[in-house]
């Protein structure tokens, strides 16, 4: 072990990094020593640039691991080697921002009618009607969100599907022979049993009071 690694696995013990970021930093400053054949502290500024250059252009990384390789520079010549210059010198990648897709009312319409269950396709509307993550759909009801974004102040969904022309439980009812306007477990309530909302979720009904 040379020198530099011994005092440069110090500094990151010392500082607690995670034992796999101490393992990506010392293998990231031992392929930029190997790119030129050289010690890491015989190199400056113009060297890192051109490092740089190398695994953006001519490699191709991504902006993440281009990250990795960044962080382990700025470590070895601000901590280890103290060069006055590292974090000026080596610039930090800006990872992109993508933005989220968003399906115009044809496609949203179009991936819901493909939904072969009815009662899927009831929480899905519901869902989306409301403005719901998965997490929301499948553990809260509408008057429950309702009374937390009044107390938050938030605004109600602006995006809502058409009225449907017939109650989608009584079109479930008209289809299978099964109700939905009562709950399984009590004979009351107004509730639909989430089974497949998420993986590896049981079937279940909504709570009883009894």
């Amino acid at each position: 072990m040379t020198p530099l690694r011994h005092r440069m696995l110090e500094d990151m013990a010392v500082r607690n990094l995670a034992q796999n970021t101490q393992s990506a930093y010392l293998q990231q400053i031992g392929a930029y020593a190997r790119h030129f054949n050289r010690r890491p502290e015989d190199l400056g500024p113009e060297e890192i640039r051109a490092y740089q250059v190398h695994l953006t252009q001519t490699r191709r990384l991504s902006a993440s691991s281009v990250s990795v390789a960044t962080g382990a520079l700025r470590f070895l010549y601000k901590v280890t080697l103290k060069r006055s210059w590292a974090v000026e010198e080596i610039p930090m990648p800006k990872r992109p921002f993508k933005l989220p897709v968003i399906l115009s009312r044809e496609e949203v319409m179009h991936f819901l009618d493909s939904v072969d269950s009815i009662k899927h396709r009831a929480i899905l509307m519901t869902a989306y009607a409301a403005g719901l993550r998965i997490s929301e759909a499948n553990r809260h009801r509408a008057v429950k969100l309702a009374r937390c974004r009044q107390l938050l102040g938030a605004p109600a969904p602006i995006v809502k599907l058409p009225d449907a022309p017939l109650d989608y439980r009584d079109r479930y009812e008209q289809l299978t022979g099964t109700s939905l306007r009562e709950c399984p477990h009590c004979g009351r309530g107004n509730m639909v049993c989430i089974e497949t909302f998420q993986p590896g979720t049981l079937p279940r009904g909504p709570p009883c009071d009894h």
